[in-house]
């Protein structure tokens, strides 16, 4: 990947921010000179369902799509709707938003979204405020500490990173720099998820007897056993693609949606739907900056010699200092918690259901715990960079959360039950060593961690 020089980009810039001058009815009481501008970087599933979450903001104008991928419809189940696709990659994102823009400001030749392959353009333009990072898992770090260093408020999508080290990493970045970061762990804006972690921190059910984490099994097949490399399609730029992974032959099951079922790129559905989930038990037992002290194995599954290598089903179990127990297993519910207490239960999916339906009404007293109030995510963001106050999902909270999913993973890679120092965050004990190097991996060069 190339290096742009100060005066390449000021090159850039200036033809860039002649076309990318908005009137002021585009924005209504917020005035260009207030708007926050946005790069997105990792225009895919996921990264365009942000982007159209974002550019639905009168107070925010998206000027650069970044991704490897310039044009696909490769991602399956994501939303079509009546745009003329393709509808994901960097190209077609630039049309998206020039598209909404033109119609916003009745001027069918609106330009002004860059698109772009290398984030480092992105994050080199000082008329970007805040990006987002909806990449592979792998790439969450790299980009979101660089992101930090150049001044940038970021959202970053769930989960936060690959390994444990590098959510560290991040939260050290972005702290030392004073940034905005949001998880993307989405359901924090979510009403009912709230109200059953208010519940629960009331003590409606009485003291915690038992929590379980349902999550979904891969639901794409990858192929078995020993398989062919293929081209690589035109549409996209491989090498960029893999970026700090190892270098390996490109398959279709390899990019795109299915990064998530291999280990060089993800923690399959343990950090995928599990980082969800996870994420409402640590709310909702109140550990949002700690982490459990043990960890089990009960039986979790790798196929290292498939495609697909990562856990497949998952089933661990994990415990916390105060004697709060879960456990996680997949099953065929895509993400479900269930809490259960002395006095009954409380569950949610993308709903909340109870033992008893009186639950669902009742009321969180004034002297009660009140948790944070959100419910739209990404403005939940936006309002934090202008505030500067945290937002729903900040980094330490996406940290833990997301370090228990990876306890998980390397607790069933090594078949073993850990005990771990969550303070230090570090292994301690029985197969400590061996544990404890399974915390960071080594980047391909010229990437370092």
């Amino acid at each position: 990947m190339k290096t742009i020089s100060r005066r390449q980009f000021l090159r850039t810039s200036t033809t860039v921010a002649a076309a990318m001058i908005v009137p002021a009815r585009l924005f209504g009481k917020n005035a260009p000179s207030n708007r926050i501008t946005m790069g997105c970087i990792g225009v895919g599933g996921m990264g365009m369902r942000d982007l159209r979450a974002a550019m639905t903001n009168d107070d925010v104008q998206i000027i650069a799509a970044c991704d490897p991928v310039s044009a696909s419809n490769e991602y399956g189940h994501w939303f079509k709707d009546g745009w003329q696709g393709p509808w994901f990659g960097r190209d077609s994102a630039k049309k998206v938003v020039e598209h909404h823009y033109a119609q916003q400001t009745g001027r069918a030749d609106f330009k002004g979204c860059t698109a772009y392959i290398d984030y480092r353009e992105v994050l080199a333009r000082d008329d970007i405020d805040v990006v987002t990072v909806v990449t592979p898992d792998h790439w969450h770090a790299p980009i979101t500490v660089a992101a930090a260093r150049a001044g940038k408020d970021i959202y970053c999508e769930k989960p936060l990173s690959l390994t444990l080290a590098e959510g560290r990493a991040m939260v050290e970045a972005v702290r030392r720099n004073g940034r905005i970061l949001q998880t993307g762990t989405h359901r924090r804006s979510f009403p009912a998820a709230r109200f059953m972690c208010e519940l629960i921190r009331n003590g409606r059910i009485g003291k915690i007897r038992k929590v379980t984490v349902e999550i979904g099994k891969n639901h794409r097949e990858g192929p078995k056993g020993e398989w062919q490399a293929q081209p690589v399609p035109a549409w996209l730029d491989y090498n960029t693609w893999l970026g700090p992974a190892l270098q390996a032959p490109y398959h279709k099951d390899r990019c795109l949606y299915c990064f998530r079922f291999i280990s060089d790129y993800s923690g399959g559905n343990v950090t995928n739907l599990g980082a969800h989930m996870i994420d409402l038990v640590q709310w909702a037992t109140g550990h949002d900056e700690s982490g459990p002290v043990e960890i089990e194995d009960l039986g979790g599954v790798f196929h290292p010699e498939e495609l697909f290598d990562v856990a497949n089903p998952a089933h661990f179990r994990f415990r916390y200092a105060d004697g709060v127990e879960a456990e996680l297993y997949s099953g065929e519910r895509s993400a479900y918690v269930k809490f259960e207490g002395e006095k009954g239960w409380l569950a949610f999916d993308d709903s909340m259901t109870a033992s008893d339906p009186a639950l669902l009404h009742e009321t969180i007293g004034l002297n009660e715990i009140h948790l944070y109030e959100s419910s739209d995510h990404m403005r939940n963001f936006l309002d934090s960079v202008r505030s500067r106050r945290e937002p729903a999902a900040p980094v330490e909270v996406g940290h833990r959360s997301t370090s228990v999913c990876h306890l998980g993973n390397i607790a069933m890679m090594l078949k073993a039950k850990l005990q771990w120092d969550p303070v230090a965050e570090l292994f301690t004990g029985p197969n400590a060593d061996a544990a404890n190097r399974l915390l960071r991996r080594a980047y391909r060069e010229p990437w370092t961690a």
